[in-house]
């Protein structure tokens, strides 16, 4: 009667907390419990809280920046929920800023109104992921693991998915047994060297799922976070979309808005839209990046609400009081993953996955700012309760630690690290915001060339498991994408500039052994 939830962030937790109610569980997290992208998300939690907003607004602008590929049902049941959410865990804990009412509601791109909660200013996703780690902690039902990495899951025989096969830090092996799993390991945009990413980010729930017969789908759309801090020595730390509903504006070297000009919201436009918007800017001119300019805001109210903003920008020199920051687009956020339904459920018994290792159809093409903790507190809930009320129904397999002997010597000959590196390269090049089909085609022969060498090999050490894991995921990937002939939400081709509807209002699936399957909307994939 006990479920295996794997991650810890918002999904994870959120997960782990619903399924204690129908038994036991094991969190087990990939490092430190708090080391999750929930932790660095400073943008906020997307709900219909203030008096002229409604959930049918907050549908209408998630199906807008999906861009067709949403599914009607799974967006309705998230928005319908998120102002219960919000509530629910402000009840538990979580301290939101206030407002005139019960928060103090921002504005963010591609939202009709001002709809986002926030804590801290910018520090949402740390007091989020503080307040549920403290009720897991304190739930009896819920034992954690800390370092240890999901290499597979385990096969039960005919009988779906009964736990995972996982790594310590050490080298040795360890099997975790459970009548349920939930998968919330979170993306994958670590395959990308220009990324705001957690450094664990590189999709092992998703390499895993797949290798154990899960389908995954949507993995060509990738969405690029617009402002992310350029400057030289600098983590590239994103700059909240926050900034810019507080009134802050798009600028080129010379001081010019641009965004304008591309779309009627401005520089509030969705994500992708405004993603492109600064590419054309920067082959306009030639730069490497653009500007975020605040310094029209008042300073001691904009130092209030953007505190984490102001600190990193000071450890590099600048004052965003006086300074435009310079900014460029970085790999976010990995639409695509594990398919589920809205129960979390994958196609394989047992297994069940949220969160950003799981593609719901709450995205479709592009991802609504602030709609993804939203979602890991919704559909994690959701699929945490469907694990573990399915455990209760399967024999008992109390989630436990087994020991094995350790893996044989690492794949000798491979410098992991820079095999990474040159992938991230690869992916930033022929698979990043714009991709074209001589671009494509050139990765497909790089990422086939290394995985012939490197997917047979056997390692002692995460790095080179995540390495197999990137390689995988990003196979996946370039190939959705050159299938993928139109442009639609993060996914550009430059050749194929124009969406085509008749076509493309379907989803490309990947099943381990069968050929990649083209979905229309709406339909069930065999």
């Amino acid at each position: 009667m006990d479920t295996l939830v794997v991650g810890s962030g918002v999904a994870g937790c959120s997960a782990a907390l619903a399924a204690a109610r129908h038994g036991r569980v094991m969190l087990v997290s990939k490092g430190s419990l708090p080391e999750s992208n929930t932790r660095y998300a400073q943008g906020g939690i997307a709900a219909a809280l203030g008096p002229e907003d409604a959930p049918a607004l907050h549908f209408e602008d998630t199906m807008v920046a999906g861009a067709g590929l949403c599914d009607a049902g799974a967006v309705r049941f998230v928005v319908e929920r998120a102002p219960g959410a919000l509530r629910s865990i402000a009840g538990a804990g979580m301290v939101f800023d206030a407002g005139p009412g019960d928060f103090r509601l921002g504005r963010e791109g591609g939202h009709s109104r001002a709809r986002i909660a926030h804590s801290g200013g910018d520090a949402t996703g740390a007091e989020l992921e503080r307040a549920l780690l403290a009720l897991v902690k304190d739930a009896k039902s819920i034992r954690c693991a800390e370092n240890l990495f999901l290499l597979d899951l385990l096969d039960g025989d005919g009988e779906g998915v009964l736990g995972g096969l996982f790594c310590s830090e050490g080298g040795d092996l360890r099997v975790v047994r459970a009548g349920a799993t939930v998968l919330a390991t979170g993306g994958a945009c670590r395959l990308y060297r220009e990324s705001t990413n957690s450094p664990g980010a590189t999709g092992d729930g998703m390499a895993a799922a797949y290798r154990a017969g899960a389908v995954l789908r949507d993995m060509e759309f990738v969405q690029f976070h617009p402002t992310v801090l350029y400057a030289a020595g600098a983590a590239r730390f994103l700059i909240t979309e926050a900034v810019r509903g507080a009134g802050a504006r798009l600028v080129d070297r010379a001081g010019r808005g641009f965004m304008d000009a591309v779309h009627p919201q401005g520089d509030l436009a969705p994500r992708d839209v405004v993603v492109r918007g600064i590419l054309r800017r920067l082959a306009e001119t030639g730069d490497t990046h653009v500007f975020l300019d605040m310094t029209h805001l008042d300073p001691g109210e904009a130092r209030r609400r953007f505190p984490g903003v102001f600190k990193t920008c000071s450890s590099v020199g600048l004052d965003p009081g006086v300074d435009p920051i310079p900014v460029r687009p970085s790999a976010h956020y990995f639409i695509g993953g594990v398919r589920t339904d809205l129960d979390g459920a994958t196609n394989l018994p047992g297994l069940y996955a949220c969160g950003e290792a799981a593609s719901s159809g709450l995205h479709g093409a592009n991802r609504l700012a602030s709609n993804s903790l939203l979602e890991g507190l919704v559909l994690g809930e959701r699929a945490g309760d469907a694990a573990g009320r399915s455990a209760a129904t399967r024999a008992e397999r109390k989630p436990a630690a087994e020991a094995l002997a350790s893996p044989g010597p690492a794949g000798e000959g491979i410098d992991v690290e820079d095999a990474k590196a040159a992938l991230r390269s690869l992916m930033g090049r022929r698979a990043g915001p714009e991709r074209d089909g001589p671009g494509l085609e050139d990765a497909v022969w790089a990422i086939d060339g290394w995985a012939r060498y490197v997917l047979g090999r056997e390692f002692r050490d995460r790095a080179g498991w995540e390495l197999q894991n990137m390689l995988l995921l990003s196979r996946l990937l370039v190939d959705a994408a050159g299938r993928r002939t139109e442009s639609r939400g993060t996914h550009r081709r430059s050749d194929f500039p124009a969406s085509d509807d008749l076509r493309w209002r379907s989803r490309i699936e990947f099943l381990r052994g069968a050929a990649p399957a083209v979905v229309p909307l709406g339909e069930a994939a065999p």
